[in-house]
């Protein structure tokens, strides 16, 4: 559901302004540094009230905290930034909605599905009223986010439509298409379509392979998780086991034992070696 780089009001000016090395840290997966780096960047720009951006270096500090399993302390950062998003930038400016889609991934770590489903529609109307050329991929993202908390509590055929509907849509980039299509395959397993699910979540690893590193690195152990519970529905155990065990080691090695696909990796491996 991550599915924004870190950026400020004007993007080109980031590539070579204060937030560079902090947002190169942070797509390098470096977070603990990206986190250090973007706190600092913050606090001595902190005194303007109106300054454009400690804000955006606050938002990264609350991405690299969540990309360490600090899902909790995430969203408490969020909470307390977006009235200053919406003062410095305004309510449907794309860097609000984008601070709002990063937020709504916090709650769905923390399993508060009911509120990652109700803020990501509210997110994915708000491109519909805007323009510019951001907003197709913050609704497309948010469609994304709708799906997952859609599939946590078990409404498995809303999310199949609605990740249908979002991969029939104009063309997104590729990390998109490589989420929805998980979030698909989720949705069929669901359903007991195992088989359906492991050719969407295979077709979803091939879109993977030919992303670069820098845009599939914040999906480590992703991919592996579908295939091995579609993989489960189809009694292939030992084939599950290898699949989730990679994904634990991965997402440990990634973000730390706290983090919320480490944890649900974790539990699919219990399941794997209880059945």
């Amino acid at each position: 559901m991550g599915l924004f780089r870190p950026r400020g009001r004007n993007d080109a000016s980031r590539l070579t302004g204060p937030l560079a090395r902090a947002t190169a840290l942070y797509r390098a997966g470096r977070y603990a540094e990206a986190e250090t780096e973007a706190r600092a960047v913050a606090a001595a720009r902190s005194r303007p009230r109106d300054d454009e951006y400690a804000p955006p270096a606050l938002g990264i500090g609350a991405l690299a905290a969540d990309a360490q399993g600090r899902h909790a302390e995430a969203v408490t950062l969020y909470d307390a930034l977006l009235p200053v998003y919406v003062r410095v930038f305004g309510a449907g400016h794309p860097q609000t909605l984008k601070l709002r889609s990063d937020r709504a991934q916090a709650l769905s770590a923390l399993a508060r599905h009911a509120e990652c489903e109700a803020e990501c529609a509210a997110v994915a109307r708000a491109p519909a009223r805007g323009t510019g050329p951001r907003m197709p991929l913050i609704a497309a993202a948010a469609r994304n986010g709708l799906v997952y908390a859609l599939n946590a509590q078990g409404r498995h055929s809303q999310a199949e439509a609605l990740a249908r509907e979002a991969l029939a849509a104009p063309p997104v980039p590729g990390r998109l298409t490589l989420v929805l299509r998980l979030g698909l395959a989720r949705g069929l397993s669901g359903q007991g379509r195992h088989e359906e699910a492991l050719a969407e979540a295979e077709r979803a690893d091939e879109v993977r392979r030919g992303l670069p590193e820098e845009q599939h690195r914040p999906e480590t152990g992703a991919v592996e998780p579908a295939v091995a519970t579609a993989l489960l529905g189809l009694g292939r155990d030992a084939d599950a086991r290898g699949r989730v065990t990679a994904a634990h080691a991965a997402c440990l090695a990634a973000f730390g034992p706290d983090h919320r696909r480490t944890a649900e990796a974790r539990e699919l491996l219990g399941r794997v070696d209880g059945s």
